[in-house]
């Protein structure tokens, strides 16, 4: 098979669909690989670092599109590389189809093959491809809540972890699975108070195990939400509903009476978000604030650590 990687054109997104080491292995197993030109930049890989394990390199997306049976990416294509695909042709991707019709109907009508990193499973019902991805995203939700908090950020001026006499800042994660236990390592460490929402009771016992009781573990209903929100300086978003958009568990209503300067990030943006009031950003432009409240909802945040 002629297996191709093109360069990624999402705004901000450093990562690669395949790094040398992954060609070497494809080449070593009989496939041939064609790589765009510069498509290794973001991890520091020249196109010399592909030639030398056996990949050809092409000049332009439109020629590895056009030459290549299976296409590896890394995000979801824009509607340009949509266009370029074809009938019969197999896209290996994240596709993060549930809030994009406009990319699901162009994906449909190139008659592709689209296969999305998210939704594969292991024997165990796991999302091997998926959950690394979950892990960078839920540590850096962290790090970047407490920038955000800070007061040149828009935030109202809170150190995450607290000093002496200062109260550490409160912190709510909604959502226990692979993306809220690595925020809540990050949170801990950092000796913010933290409370977990989960609506699973395995799940809850599960991290109370793992963390002790210095996290507040609390099933998760609609009230619940609303209390332990309305007390937070930090929210993170970490839902995941598996091929499905993130259900709005957070409403406008219910931010309007957060206090000012508090911060929301939503991991949960690239399947829709789960904050009434979420939109995507980009690391160029990642926050906005509405009604009094900073909101950080880049929808490819490990992009950022390739």
């Amino acid at each position: 098979m002629l297996i191709g990687a093109p360069k990624e054109i999402k705004s901000d997104e450093y990562r690669v669909g395949l790094t040398p080491a992954s060609v070497h292995e494809l080449v070593a197993h009989g496939h041939e690989v064609v790589v765009e030109t510069g498509a290794g930049a973001g991890i520091g890989m020249a196109d010399s670092a592909y030639t030398d394990v056996g990949a050809r390199i092409a000049p332009d997306a439109a020629t590895v599109f056009a030459e290549a049976d299976m296409i590896i990416k890394v995000k979801e294509p824009q509607l340009n590389e949509c266009a370029m695909l074809r009938k019969g042709q197999v896209l290996f991707t994240y596709l993060h189809l549930a809030p994009d019709p406009a990319q699901a109907r162009a994906l449909v009508e190139s008659g592709a093959i689209a296969i999305a990193y998210e939704t594969v499973t292991d024997p165990s019902g796991g999302l091997p491809l998926l959950s690394p991805m979950s892990e960078v995203a839920g540590r850096m939700s962290v790090q970047a809540g407490a920038h955000c908090l800070e007061r040149e950020a828009g935030g109202a001026g809170i150190l995450l972890g607290g000093v002496p006499g200062v109260r550490a800042a409160n912190v709510v994660v909604i959502g226990g699975g692979t993306a809220g236990s690595n925020a809540i390592r990050i949170a801990m460490g950092m000796e913010a108070h933290v409370t977990v929402l989960d609506k699973s009771l395995p799940k809850l016992q599960e991290l109370d195990f793992q963390f002790g009781g210095r996290l507040n573990t609390i099933f998760s209903t609609g009230q619940s939400i609303r209390e332990y929100v309305l007390d937070a300086d930090l929210v993170i978003g970490a839902v995941l509903v598996p091929g499905a958009a993130a259900p709005k568990l957070v409403s406008r209503e219910m931010i309007s009476q957060m206090r000012p300067g508090s911060v929301l990030v939503d991991v949960a943006i690239d399947q829709g978000g789960c904050f009434e009031t979420s939109h995507a950003t980009t690391h160029s432009n990642p926050t906005y604030v509405e009604e009094g409240i900073v909101h950080y909802c880049v929808a490819n945040m490990p992009g950022a650590v390739p």
